[in-house]
């Protein structure tokens, strides 16, 4: 594999099947995305950062998120538009959630600033945002089902922070955390350098990933044992 598109079509080849499923004990959320239905948002952000905002490939990308299944589907549209992820120094737009609202609401003014309440199904903000940041909750529902990338992403465009894309998924497809067609544990967040191997070797290796926030020792166990899992990150 060589560039993400050519990962997310070999995982087409099964629509239906979990990819991602997001566990909040805190909140009670319990959110499932197959194959297909986190294809489809990924398509969706894609056209929101190239598309609406002009987020150029080969653009840095920087990804302020903590652990929620919106996440994965940020990075995943990074790759399809050939941007570059990164979590400090310079950037060309910005992806937040509610925590990073204020501070990077001054930048919106210099690069595009996405923010998502982080709801269930990612609503928009009850009490708006401020000017010039954009609520994903609010636009990313009238962009497309399918996205279509110009220039398509490459296997040297640059990933996450300097690493391109053909050595990010030569690593996981190689990785040690998840054996071909596992289930994978995990409450590392996949938006961070350490967390990043939950997402990448799932994708790589066509298995999934069980992401857990505020989960007791006691739920966890339980929640493991329901899904099935079959590695922990």
């Amino acid at each position: 594999m060589t560039a993400f598109a050519e990962v997310l079509s070999r995982l087409l080849a099964d629509p239906g099947r979990p990819l991602v499923t997001f566990y909040d004990d805190a909140s009670g959320e319990r959110t499932e995305l197959s194959v297909a239905t986190w294809a489809n948002w990924v398509a969706k952000v894609s056209s929101l950062l190239a598309d609406e905002l002009d987020v150029e490939h080969g653009s840095r990308l920087l990804v302020d998120l903590p652990t929620h299944w919106l996440g994965t589907v940020v990075l995943g549209a990074a790759w399809s538009c050939g941007h570059e992820v990164v979590w400090d120094g310079e950037r060309d737009a910005v992806v937040t959630g509610p925590q990073g609202l204020q501070r990077w609401a001054p930048s919106a003014g210099s690069v595009p600033v996405v923010a998502s309440a982080l709801q269930p199904l990612a609503g928009r903000f009850e009490d708006g945002v401020p000017a010039g940041v954009h609520d994903l909750g609010t636009e990313v529902w009238s962009q497309p089902d399918a996205f279509s990338p110009y220039p398509p992403a490459a296997a040297d465009d640059l990933a996450v922070s300097g690493v391109t894309q053909a050595e990010l998924w030569r690593s996981a497809a190689a990785g040690v955390h998840l054996a071909d067609g596992g289930r994978l544990l995990s409450e590392s967040n996949p938006a961070s350098p350490s967390g990043l191997a939950s997402l990448t070797e799932p994708l790589a290796r066509n298995g999934s990933l069980v992401l857990l926030v505020h989960a007791s020792a006691e739920r966890r166990e339980r929640i493991a044992a329901d899904e099935r899992v079959t590695e922990r990150f």
